[in-house]
């Protein structure tokens, strides 16, 4: 069984930044994809941004330049470092992560999310 616990939100003012940390336990054999995505009160959950093992990325375009994902794959840890913080960006921030554990056996599955919340 993988577990994803995710760390870092907060409150923060509009243009301040924070750092997500999103850390993978259990009998891991390998990590593909893990990504960050952010769920807003009456609204879908929305990627906000993914990483690949050899480090392909992909962001939504309105956090591109102020967002950076990054990924530690000894640690199996994910991270998201948020700039310039706006508004829109409050929500609950989740990571999800796909792989192989115990031999062959394929996993997919979600943290429960940290609360970001960017006050004007």
């Amino acid at each position: 069984q993988v577990q994803l616990v995710e760390s870092g939100g907060g409150l923060v003012q509009a243009g301040g930044s924070l750092r997500l940390s999103c850390v993978a336990s259990g009998d891991i054999r390998s990590t593909n994809s893990m990504g960050w995505y952010h769920q807003a009160p009456g609204k879908q959950r929305e990627l906000v941004a993914d990483i690949t093992t050899d480090g392909r990325i992909n962001y939504k375009d309105s956090v591109e330049g102020r967002f950076t994902i990054s990924r530690d794959n000894a640690k199996n840890t994910l991270y998201l470092e948020m700039n310039n913080l706006k508004p829109e960006n409050t929500a609950k921030y989740c990571c999800d992560a796909d792989g192989i554990i115990a031999g062959v056996t394929p996993f997919e599955t979600w943290g429960r999310g940290t609360q970001v919340t960017v006050s004007s």
